[in-house]
């Protein structure tokens, strides 16, 4: 399915390089309205492709004075006017507004960062009951300001130091909050959105996990014809999982799955995945054990991109032979391949869809994105690729995916490979790892607290440390412990263990593992860290 196919209101989302522009999406969607990111710069053809009932300009990094600075295309704004679709500026959003209106931007003379008071002044629309006096906590991020307005705007709330923090211009639909509304730190961030769309614009809450479901089957079976066959490729996860169980309930038996043993997996994974797959969701699966073909592609590799680069190759090359197998075997050639690609990886691997983004820099290549040959003979179903992970967890529920697969925290593609930093084929290091991802992740559901984690694994460390173990000094590897909660895995915070978790968990792991003398933990949040290592 591609956004144009999605029948509700679109709020869309300009995107100039802020930290938090996906923020925005997400907390739109919680709304049950649909919500994209394009980029800022974009045509307005490409505007009017998504033909958005609301556009929001995000924040950003920039000046409006610096040379080259982003800024939405020329007519932009007449456009905005003559279609009548509001819009909403955010903090660098509302100076794109002000200076291209005629209103004046300069460098404040106070910077305001971090929670800031802000005062109503005029009843406005932006604010819906708040009265003249009243007063909220938000999240300023800005240097520059803006000390001359354009006509017809007027400032309906200002900050402490007296710096204009919400304008609008109710006859041309133009508005603008000089803070973040979509941060927690700003407490009635949500409610102000919420009566934006909803009172001022008149958007209506009618985006459905139901209704996605029914235009994604319907996407899929547009797109593959009626005699086609497709491949899935199944890791265990959830996002693989959903995908398959929908082109699934779309085609039927025209699908093939199989699931690449590439010698990556965790403990036990690929036994305990199969009699699942077999078992609780009946598809037929292909198991490939690929593990001698991966770790010798991998062996002395220790750049992570180019890992990621490596096992994205060995899956495709894998997938057309298996494609190729299904050809002798059926006299047709498979013509797809399905993944569980979401929103968050196509963000963080490259602009998001129809975009030429410039100013947000690629975190990672997802092997789902950035990590597929570009010579890939098969052609890509990706139903989910507009959904963030709880979304996804909620089309599932609706499928009667297993609660189990549900809750399951996300594994990457590339596997271990990403955990075990530097060359994963030296040494006994996946074995290692295995051994202490499974002490760690058992321990978490035995404390009773696994639904409350995002995502928890270990990290096999490049280096060894001293040790004393059984009177004998050591020379053993380290390996550190990470736990996050996070709501879609765009931002998130580490996971607080009690101390005597924490402690029981690597008397275990040392005790129990042989090769390693030090367990430490990671403590970052994201950003500025990725939550995984690599």
């Amino acid at each position: 399915m591609e956004s144009q196919d999605v029948k509700s209101d679109l709020v869309l989302i300009l995107d100039y390089g802020s930290q938090y522009t996906h923020l925005i999406t997400r907390r739109i969607r919680q709304l049950s309205i649909y919500s994209l990111c394009l980029n800022g710069t974009a045509s307005i053809e490409s505007i009017r492709k998504e033909n958005p009932t609301v556009i929001i300009l995000s924040g950003g990094p920039h000046s409006v004075h610096a040379p080259h600075a982003p800024c939405f295309p020329s007519g932009f704004l007449d456009y905005m006017e003559s279609e009548g679709i509001h819009v909403l500026g955010i903090c660098y959003g509302l100076q794109l507004l002000v200076q291209n209106l005629g209103g004046r931007v300069s460098v404040g003379e106070k910077q305001e960062y971090g929670r800031m008071e802000i005062e109503v002044e005029k009843d406005c629309g932006l604010f819906g009951n708040k009265k003249v006096g009243d007063k909220q906590v938000v999240w300023m991020s800005h240097g520059d300001e803006a000390v001359n307005l354009p006509e017809g705007f007027e400032v309906v709330a200002r900050s402490q130091q007296g710096g204009v923090a919400a304008v609008e211009d109710k006859k041309r639909r133009f508005y603008g909050l000089q803070y973040h509304p979509e941060v927690t730190h700003t407490p009635e961030g949500m409610e102000t959105l919420r009566h934006f769309l909803f009172d001022v614009c008149g958007v209506t809450a009618d985006w459905k996990m139901k209704d996605v479901l029914e235009q994604e089957i319907k996407a899929v079976q547009e797109k593959v014809g009626a005699e086609d066959h497709v491949i899935c490729a199944l890791s265990g996860g959830v996002d693989s999982t959903v995908a398959a169980t929908l082109v699934h309930k779309a085609i039927g038996e025209r699908l093939h799955c199989v699931f690449v043993d590439n010698g990556l997996l965790r403990y036990k994974e690929r036994e305990r995945v199969i009699e699942t797959f077999e078992r609780d969701l009946h598809l037929p699966v292909t198991c490939v054990d690929a593990t001698e073909q991966f770790l010798g592609q991998l062996k002395g590799v220790v750049d992570p991109e180019m890992k990621r680069k490596i096992i994205g190759r060995e899956f495709i090359n894998i997938f057309d032979a298996f494609a190729h197998d299904l050809e002798q075997k059926l006299g047709k050639k498979p013509a797809y391949l399905v993944q569980g690609t979401l929103y968050p990886d196509v963000i963080e691997s490259c602009p998001p869809p129809g975009t030429q983004s410039t100013h947000s820099h690629t975190i990672k290549s997802h092997h789902n994105v950035g990590g597929l040959p570009k010579n890939m003979k098969l052609k890509l179903i990706e139903p989910l690729k507009l959904l963030f992970k709880d979304e996804v967890r909620a089309l599932g529920k609706i499928l009667d995916v297993p609660e189990a697969f549900l809750k399951r925290h996300p594994f990457p593609g590339p596997g271990l490979a990403v955990r075990v930093l530097g060359d994963v084929t030296q040494g006994n290091a996946l074995e290692v790892l295995r051994q202490v991802d499974e002490i760690f992740i058992q321990s978490i559901k035995d404390a009773g607290i696994y639904d409350s984690i995002w995502q928890a694994f270990a990290v096999f460390l490049p280096i060894r440390s001293v040790g004393v173990q059984g009177d004998q000094r050591t020379h053993s590897h380290v390996v550190a412990l990470r736990a996050v909660t996070s709501q879609d895995g765009m931002t998130a915070d580490w996971y607080n263990f009690e101390h005597k978790f924490l402690d029981e968990v690597a008397r275990k792991i040392c005790n129990s593992v042989r090769g390693v003398n030090r367990v430490v933990q990671d403590i970052t949040s994201k950003p500025p860290s990725t939550i995984e290592w690599e």
